[in-house]
């Protein structure tokens, strides 16, 4: 078992042997445990890293099947809760993320302000400019298209995968269920949201070397949106149905039939009056124009609420049990 208020951190591994040496030896002493986990990895990395690596931190973990980044960082924490660390950081094994940032990411969490950190690469505007252009315009919609699906209206940059979680607060999420794949970092924003988890962004810039991109902008505008969709109806069901009413409950689906009512009876009533070459009397346009605009207002103070809702109290701080994980 890991010492109380431990900090360990979850290495994915897959197709970075070139780069995961330097990783492991970037990652500072406040670190007790590393966990490589080895994703079915073509190259071998988990063996690669058990004859290069000296470290006694480091703990080699292999997937028969490849399960994704999702799943091999869910293993990584299984291991963590397991060996009783306090906080797990997941650090990229490609380079990309400065392991001498990781205090940074885990104060917040011991300190009580927050269950979760994660990277913004946009704090700094002036280093920005280093970022590739897909993964700037990617990073821009996915971003907007999160704060939809997710509640969390302060974040930015969903996609980074520089984060830290509280044991606690990880305890509760549901392992087999989040994406195990590229929408797995916007999907536990989803879930830990639904838990009324404290997210926090940490700044840091953006670091690319010789690494290929695979963010395309096809699976943004398909298999990422559908997914938003999805997590956005959960997300209102779980939060103002399910577990809470409130009269946010009302004024959403309220304007939305409003709004429809309104569009539809005007645009119905406009193609009428063309095709007959008549004016459309006043009162039908109020008819129509009312319901818009109530409709409107009504949506736009139920996002007023939505962004105020936003979790301030940290989860591991509200637990009064722990969670047992398998």
């Amino acid at each position: 078992m890991l010492p109380p208020d431990s900090v360990a951190v979850v290495i994915p591994s897959y197709k970075v042997t070139r780069h995961i040496l330097g990783v492991i030896a970037g990652i500072g002493p406040e670190v007790a445990r590393i966990y490589v986990v080895d994703d079915k990895c073509p190259d071998g990395s988990g063996a690669f890293v058990r004859a290069n690596c000296e470290d006694p931190r480091v703990l080699v973990i292999e997937h028969e099947q490849n399960q994704g980044v999702g799943g091999a960082v869910m293993t990584g924490y299984r291991a963590a809760i397991h060996e009783g660390a306090a906080v797990i950081v997941k650090v990229d094994g490609d380079g990309q993320m400065d392991g001498s940032l990781i205090p940074h990411f885990v104060a917040p969490i011991l300190a009580g302000e927050a269950d979760y950190t994660k990277g913004n690469r946009f704090f700094n505007l002036e280093r920005i400019g280093s970022m590739p252009l897909t993964r700037l315009v990617g990073n821009a919609i996915l971003s907007f298209l999160t704060k939809l699906s997710s509640g969390y209206w302060d974040l930015f940059d969903p996609t980074n995968g520089y984060t830290a979680i509280h044991a606690d607060a990880a305890r509760y999420l549901p392992f087999d269920k989040i994406s195990r794949r590229y929408f797995f970092e916007t999907d536990m924003l989803f879930r830990l949201n639904t838990l009324g988890a404290v997210v926090a962004d940490v700044p840091m810039d953006a670091v690319y070397g010789d690494e290929v991109s695979n963010l395309k902008i096809s699976r943004i505008v398909t298999e990422f949106a559908a997914k938003h969709v999805r997590n956005f109806f959960k997300r209102l069901f779980y939060n103002y149905y399910l577990r809470n009413m409130s009269l946010a409950s009302i004024e959403l689906p309220l304007g939305v039939i409003l709004l429809l009512f309104g569009s539809i009876f005007g645009i119905s009533h406009w193609i009428d009056a063309s095709r007959h070459g008549l004016a459309t009397p006043a009162g039908t346009v109020m008819v129509a124009a009312l319901p818009v605009i109530m409709g409107v207002q009504l949506i736009l103070a139920f996002l007023a609420y939505d962004i105020a809702s936003v979790p301030r109290r940290p989860l591991h701080k509200k637990i009064l049990f722990r969670k047992p994980h398998a």
